[in-house]
């Protein structure tokens, strides 16, 4: 007869495993299981956050190695700059863009000449003197003509840079002229009364407030803000006549601010013809390959400011992943 024992049962049951029940190994399964698989896709992640970045930094470095690899066009070509949008600090046509791309066409040997592609309402008068000062010194250091080719529109500032060069191509409907200056500003102090707001600044210097939309107009101030339009219109006049000497036919209107057609601009001397891009390379400079110097903004610059915020942040997320600690 067999003894009775106590404690745990030495006897195999179909219901315990090694001495755990089945139901407790299957939940540990299932918890490695699932371990296992949040390892695997936190792996994935970091490795597709890797990739990404890694493709980033290939792009700008192969625009890097392309900019820095090119090398002069020695075959005879015609050299173009476009000046498009805004003539402004910090926009595609730039003083800085434009003088760069000036320099590049210039001390190029293949360049016959170089032609000012241009499409821009204007801007700043600061920035178009730069422009022209430039094509006119290096006009002379290289002993190249500057062709000026519209497309769109040539006006205010733009016409400022135009006039540097030794011909102005339009098309018939171009839109050329607009020789003068504006300073705009809005006055709310009708409407701060209606609505009872009481406007409180306080300046040193008397004129320092000059301007100010929420205050009265001063007559000696509008006085001497225009001095200076007419002082800046007065320049921009002589940068005109300069330009395009004897071919002008001044009237009344010539320098009021008004924009005429292509059409209109040739007959007014403010333009030499009608003809494109490609009617001035081949009929004018005679070099019908067109090589394109315009400075933009660097491929990998504009990635970087698109997605610089999100991929700094992917490399934040995966540094964390992996541990590591970005102070």
């Amino acid at each position: 007869m067999t003894e009775p024992t106590f404690g745990p049962s030495t006897s195999s049951s179909p219901d315990r495993v090694g001495g755990v029940t089945w139901e407790r190994a299957t939940i540990e399964k299932l918890v490695f299981a699932q371990l296992k698989e949040q390892r695997a896709a936190r792996r994935w992640k970091l490795f597709m956050r890797l990739l990404w970045l890694a493709i980033f930094a290939a792009v700008i470095w192969f625009v890097y190695k392309a900019d820095s690899m090119s090398t002069p066009i020695t075959t005879p070509h015609t050299a173009v700059i476009e000046i498009r949008g805004e003539i402004a600090s910090g926009a595609e046509a730039s003083a800085e863009n434009v003088l760069a791309s000036l320099t590049s066409a210039f001390e190029d040997k293949g360049a016959q000449a170089v032609v000012l592609l241009i499409d821009s309402p204007g801007g700043s008068p600061v920035q178009a003197g730069i422009i022209n000062d430039e094509i006119t010194r290096l006009k002379a250091l290289h002993n190249k003509k500057v062709y000026a080719v519209v497309e769109e529109t040539c006006a205010s500032a733009a016409y400022y840079i135009a006039a540097a060069a030794d011909n102005i191509y339009v098309d018939k409907a171009s839109l050329v002229g607009s020789i003068g200056v504006l300073m705009d500003g809005f006055g709310f102090t009708g409407l701060m009364e209606k609505l009872g707001i009481e406007r409180r600044l306080m300046t040193a210097g008397e004129n320092k407030a000059m301007l100010d939309p929420f205050s009265p107009q001063d007559e000696a101030q509008r006085a001497y803000i225009q001095a200076m339009l007419s002082e800046i219109h007065t320049q921009f006049i002589a940068v005109v006549k300069k330009g395009r000497g004897d071919r002008l036919k001044e009237t009344p209107d010539t320098f009021s601010g008004l924009v005429w057609s292509g059409q209109q601009a040739v007959n007014l001397g403010l333009a030499d013809g009608l003809g494109s891009l490609d009617y001035v390379a081949r009929e004018v400079v005679k070099a019908e390959e067109i090589v394109d110097y315009t400075q933009r903004e660097n491929l990998g610059l504009r990635l970087a400011k698109r997605f610089g915020a999100s991929i700094g942040e992917g490399v934040f997320l995966a540094a964390r992943s992996a541990g590591v600690q970005l102070k």
